[in-house]
């Protein structure tokens, strides 16, 4: 395995030296993660990760452009740990996901859209199910099948890899709304083993999501023929 690291201080976090590793997680992951250790990092394989982020921000900011770093975090961290923060209980997800149906008439956003760097899951509109083209029982079986499919990460792996991403997003200058907050707020709450983010309330004025994680060959196999009848 093989990482470039690059010990940098945060200006907004003047107590934290952060190591720059460009790379995801471990060997168990998928064969398009890059892999991390102490060694130096291809050039190539850098700056392929590097593009691959930026083109995610990119994509992310273009359809939603009211979107903060809180947003951006939420979508680099479904890629990587998809539904499973979502689905304790089968049962209650049931439950929640009918209600989330019955509360909302208009799902703004994709109908379909790729997430994080990698493309490991989908935000899946829950529009195709109010709109009976994907049946309920298929698209709620996919998304419970998708949480089989997740590697198991640790925190402090998901903190180096968002630690990557942060670097690369930073460089971007994108003039984020309440941006250093929200990027001290960030590595905080993963410092203290909490990883889960919701959307910005700026976010959740602006739009409207109303979507599931599901895994991509699930989503190719189970859930595209709908669509594209």
């Amino acid at each position: 395995m093989i990482v470039t690291c690059l010990i940098k201080r945060f200006s907004c976090l003047p107590a934290i030296v952060v190591l720059y590793c460009v790379g995801c997680l471990f060997n168990s992951l998928s064969a398009s993660t890059l892999e991390m250790t102490t060694g130096n990092l291809n050039d190539s394989t850098k700056a392929k990760f590097e593009a691959d982020v930026k083109e995610a921000v990119t994509r992310q900011m273009t359809v939603y452009p009211y979107s903060t770093l809180k947003d951006l975090y939420k979508n680099f961290f479904q890629d990587r740990f998809g539904p499973g923060h979502l689905i304790a209980d089968t049962a209650e997800a049931g439950k929640y996901l009918r209600s989330e149906l019955a509360s909302f008439d208009i799902s703004t956003g994709a109908a379909y859209e790729s997430t994080g760097w990698e493309g490991c899951y989908l935000r899946v509109n829950l529009s195709f199910i109010k709109e009976k083209i994907i049946p309920y029982d298929v698209f709620f079986e996919a998304f419970v099948r998708s949480v089989n499919q997740i590697t198991p990460v640790s925190v402090e792996q998901w903190q180096t890899e968002w630690t990557a991403i942060d670097l690369i997003i930073n460089n971007m200058n994108l003039n984020l709304p309440e941006y250093d907050k929200d990027r001290k707020t960030i590595f905080d709450m993963i410092a203290n083993g909490e990883i889960v983010a919701h959307h910005s309330q700026q976010f959740e004025q602006h739009y409207s999501p109303h979507y599931r994680i599901i895994e991509k060959s699930i989503f190719e196999q189970d859930i595209k023929p709908y669509i594209n009848k």
